[in-house]
């Protein structure tokens, strides 16, 4: 037994020359270590052998096992070594390769929009307000000189949380909650978002707006048509003219409709403009005396007026957008453009 020990030695000794990675290294310690390799069987013949022979061929087949045992360690060491080696250089970073610049992330263009308008009024004076977008029926419409009977207080304009409250569908209602703290003069913007049962090419249920009042003693229209001519030509150009068309605004009277010459045609007539050279931007008037009343203004002693216009429209104007929805589909290859 003692000569078979040896020659499973030999043998073994004699394979691992030609093992080459881990894979084999493992097939090869199971042939000769496994439940069924050949020295796992000759160790099970110890049984047929005499007390004599026995302690003697225990002792030998121990020498064997820790010489072979040895020898697969040392050689796993170096296969695992190489194999890391060769991992590291596939690996390895070609630094003089040119570098990948990071993407760098740019404002959404109602962003744009936003931050230029408010940049305009604060110019002209007017200070930012803002309030909350789950709105009291009283602040919506209420105080707002709306009737019970007005359309836009109907479940298919407007979106109700509870029978009082609701998503306010404009920013005025913070015009009251200013000047219900607040003595004259007033003078504020509101951007913020409202929402509206709405949603077709130029409309969408959550859009941005952007109110504005000033409340002070002696207001004329005349200073309101002012203040929205030199916002024109800043917001779109020195050659931009507006007019007003009168309207009717439940808050406002008068009230009128405020138009710019087509930024695409320049008021020749077009497409855009449906060949009248004219583009509605937003609504605008003198304050209504009934408004007055719900702040404990004196409408005898104090006059103002307000405007409101969309920043989505806004943007879709400056920037050539022909479908309102794009700016909320956060498609990149859109956003990207700006």
């Amino acid at each position: 037994m003692q000569e078979q020990l040896n020659q499973i030695e030999a043998d073994a000794l004699a394979s691992l020359k030609n093992v080459e990675n881990l894979a084999d290294l493992e097939s090869l310690r199971i042939k000769y270590f496994g439940r069924k390799g050949a020295f796992t069987a000759l160790m099970k013949g110890m049984g047929a052998l005499s007390q004599e022979e026995r302690p003697i061929v225990g002792k030998h087949a121990n020498t064997v096992r820790t010489r072979l045992t040895d020898a697969f360690d040392r050689l796993a060491e170096t296969l695992a070594r190489q194999e890391r080696q060769q991992k590291l250089a596939l690996e390895k970073i070609d630094i003089t390769l040119p570098g990948r610049r990071p993407t760098i992330g740019k404002k959404h263009p109602v962003t744009q929009s936003l931050e230029r308008i408010q940049v305009i009024f604060r110019g002209m004076g007017f200070q930012v307000a803002e309030g909350p977008e789950i709105e009291h029926e009283y602040y919506n419409f209420d105080a707002l000189n709306t009737p019970q009977d007005h359309p836009a207080r109907d479940l298919h304009d407007t979106l109700y949380i509870t029978d009082s409250q609701l998503l306010r569908t404009h920013t005025s209602p913070v015009q009251v909650r200013v000047m219900e703290k607040q003595q004259p003069p007033v003078r504020i913007i509101v951007p913020g978002k409202a929402y509206r049962r709405d949603y077709d090419i130029s409309h969408t249920p959550m859009f941005h707006q952007v109110e504005g009042l000033l409340v002070d003693y002696r207001v004329t229209f005349s200073e309101l048509k002012g203040v929205l001519h030199s916002f024109a030509r800043q917001m779109f150009g020195e050659g931009t003219r507006v007019r007003f068309r009168p309207h009717f605004f439940p808050f406002t009277e008068p009230s009128a409709e405020v138009d710019i010459s087509c930024t695409v045609c320049g008021g020749k007539g077009c497409r855009t403009c449906s060949w009248t050279g004219w583009l509605e931007i937003l609504g605008a008037g003198s304050v209504d005396p009934n408004v007055f009343s719900y702040v404990n203004y004196d409408p005898n002693q104090v006059t103002g007026f307000a405007f409101g216009m969309g920043v989505d429209r806004i943007a879709m104007l400056r920037f050539g957008i022909p479908d309102l929805r794009l700016l909320f589909e956060n498609d990149m290859r859109f956003l990207r453009q700006f």
